[in-house]
């Protein structure tokens, strides 16, 4: 990959990644309720899931995903529907003080790794980075020392910085109101991320 083939993808991968998602939702929640340092498994979730979908995107299994409609409809409900839970939960617990609803870390860890992998368009998303910016004439275990790190290291920044909104929000003094408020606006996100993921279309090799 050259200089300016890197820059290109690096720049992909920041909007791919820093567009606001159940992700990102997920983060804000997690360092409400569990403060940075321990929100950072959510964080960690997402990067063990990122790691994931870019060594089977080398291999391949991305592409075979978006090529199988079938595959795609039904992880696409499944996830729209997991989602929308979350979300109706999350509705519901709004109103309960946030260390009330805390996680063990596990399940902070499990939840953020669901969330980043059950979204069948980001299977799109690596597809459109392995079709752009792939040579195919360079074997791909060269390249992937420049794709992975690339994209771990923008992952784990963009992610860290919405964990970061989330418990400097969870450590301002806010009133009973205004934190009822930012969580049913959260929960309202996955309910929202969830209809929109049902209506998903299949994925293509191009740009997303």
């Amino acid at each position: 990959m050259s200089f300016h083939g890197w820059l290109v993808f690096a720049g992909f991968w920041v909007v791919f990644v820093t567009s606001p998602g159940p992700n990102a939702a997920n983060c804000i929640q997690n360092g409400m309720a569990h403060g940075f340092a321990r929100a950072l498994w959510g964080v960690a979730g997402i990067l063990t899931q990122a790691t994931l979908f870019l060594c089977l995107s080398a291999l391949g299994v991305t592409a075979l995903i978006a090529a199988s409609p079938a595959a795609f409809t039904v992880a696409k409900f499944a996830g729209a529907g997991l989602l929308i839970w979350f979300g109706i939960k999350g509705w519901m617990r709004a109103t309960k003080p946030l260390r009330a609803t805390g996680l063990q870390t596990r399940h902070i860890y499990t939840r953020a790794f669901a969330i980043a992998t059950i979204n069948p368009k980001s299977v799109a998303g690596y597809l459109a980075a392995f079709s752009q910016f792939v040579q195919p004439e360079v074997p791909i275990l060269t390249q992937m020392w420049v794709i992975t790190p690339t994209a771990l290291a923008i992952t784990s920044a963009s992610y860290c910085t919405y964990t970061a909104l989330g418990a400097w929000l969870g450590q301002r003094a806010l009133s009973a109101v205004a934190n009822t408020a930012i969580r049913r606006g959260l929960a309202a996100c996955f309910i929202l991320y969830g209809v929109a993921l049902a209506f998903a279309s299949v994925p293509t090799g191009g740009p997303t």
